[in-house]
């Protein structure tokens, strides 16, 4: 039999730090029994992120412990506080134990992710469109305006299922009975548990509702958005990667599209056998939270960086962000290069080529530990670049703090 798993318990005094921005060591995430917590983010001006207490029942710690990645948020306590401590190879158990709480850690990461991928388009797409089935009659038509037939049909179609008083719905018909699809272009083979797409087919449109989501068995998919009626691509997923969960995990429509690139294969976990699924397959169940996690920590770190105004911090952030995505131990004299050049790291920061070619030289004639070496970005020294963020992260928490409007004491009165 498999040993029983017995899961830990750690203590706080009132205004006790349990954890800290930046702290390496994240093997365990806590679940609050008794007292309560306050979680802040330091590189962030979004109201969210300004302070979120926590009582019995939340948890906290989960995106960095399950992703194997430095803390993004620093967790004090309010009040004497008792936690369960949850290590990472023990959640697949804390499933079986108590499948109410891994549903409620998943529709947490539903609803983290939707906020820092909205915020994220706002900023970055200049984009603020809000997922309404309605906007599905314009993509319709912006796959019709390229020839791209199959995709233009899918849209008409589905509009006119989810919307079938909308405006635009005799048009829509006008273009479906002119373009004629089969329904094998807009249809996926089936194969037991899973779905079969051909190369360029829809799994998916932003603005539809969903009710599954995807794990790749065999392919890659292209996710991707329609912004100012050009389609921009922003990610490409591989085999094992899961998408589609935010749909499901928060009943709102999708926040983005899926296409086919290639012949792919998918397995397909509805809303129904979701949570059954989950409680009977712990593996997936760990996986999802562990690909969730990932993506959370990733898309934080992009908005952190891009809330950074001084344009040698974001550089610095930025490449602070890929040694720990890289997982590179920083520690004194290990140097590093990194996979990209001066052109990738532009792009990485959202700089124009003018101003970001600025910056960099900037940055390379005031610290001579970067250098470019056979087309890429040598640190020779990599705690120096460590060091970096945090002297900008202390100088934005002295203005954050400076800029805040000043309560007068009581004192005063």
């Amino acid at each position: 039999m498999p040993e029983e798993v017995v899961f830990g318990v750690a203590n706080f005094k009132k205004n006790g730090y349990i954890i800290l921005e930046d702290q390496p060591d994240s093997d365990d995430f806590f679940i609050i029994r008794q007292g309560r917590v306050v979680e802040t983010r330091s590189v962030s001006t979004l109201e969210e992120e300004k302070g979120t207490e926590l009582t019995v029942g939340d948890f906290f710690g989960v995106i960095s412990c399950m992703s194997k990645r430095p803390r993004i948020e620093t967790v004090q306590s309010i009040e004497d506080t008792s936690t369960i401590v949850v290590k990472r190879e023990h959640f697949g158990a804390l499933i079986q134990k108590n499948a109410p709480i891994a549903m409620k850690i998943l529709r947490y990461f539903g609803r983290q992710l939707r906020y820092y991928d909205s915020n994220l388009t706002k900023l970055t797409l200049k984009s603020s469109l809000e997922e309404d089935p309605n906007n599905l009659f314009n993509i319709g038509e912006y796959y019709y305006g390229i020839q791209m037939i199959p995709q233009a049909a899918y849209a008409y179609l589905h509009y006119i299922k989810y919307c079938p008083d909308g405006g635009f719905v005799p048009q829509a018909k006008t273009k479906l009975a002119k373009l004629n699809p089969s329904p094998e272009a807009l249809q996926p083979k089936k194969e037991s548990f899973f779905s079969i797409y051909a190369d360029g087919q829809i799994i998916f449109l932003e603005h539809e509702p969903g009710a599954e989501l995807y794990i790749i068995q065999e392919g890659k998919v292209k996710i991707t958005k329609l912004v100012n009626n050009n389609e921009v691509l922003l990610a490409v997923l591989k085999k094992g990667d899961i998408f589609g969960e935010m749909s499901l995990l928060d009943n709102k429509p999708r926040s983005a599209s899926a296409i086919a690139f290639g012949p792919t294969k998918l397995m397909v976990v509805s809303k129904a056998n979701f949570e059954p699924t989950v409680q009977a397959h712990p593996e997936i169940g760990s996986k999802i939270i562990e690909l969730l996690s990932e993506r959370t920590w990733m898309i934080y770190k992009q908005l952190s960086n891009i809330l950074i105004k001084d344009p040698i911090g974001k550089i610095y952030d930025a490449l602070y962000t890929q040694l720990q995505k890289a997982r590179v131990p920083i520690q004194m004299g290990t140097s590093h290069t990194f996979d990209f050049g001066t052109e990738e790291l532009i792009k990485f920061v959202g700089f124009t080529q003018q101003d970001g070619h600025l910056n960099v030289k900037k940055l390379f004639d005031n610290d001579k530990t970067l250098s470019i070496v056979d087309g890429k970005i040598f640190a020779k020294d990599v705690t120096n670049i460590e060091k970096s963020v945090q002297v900008f992260k202390r100088s934005m928490e002295l203005e954050k703090k400076r800029m805040a409007p000043q309560v007068p004491s009581a004192a005063m009165y």
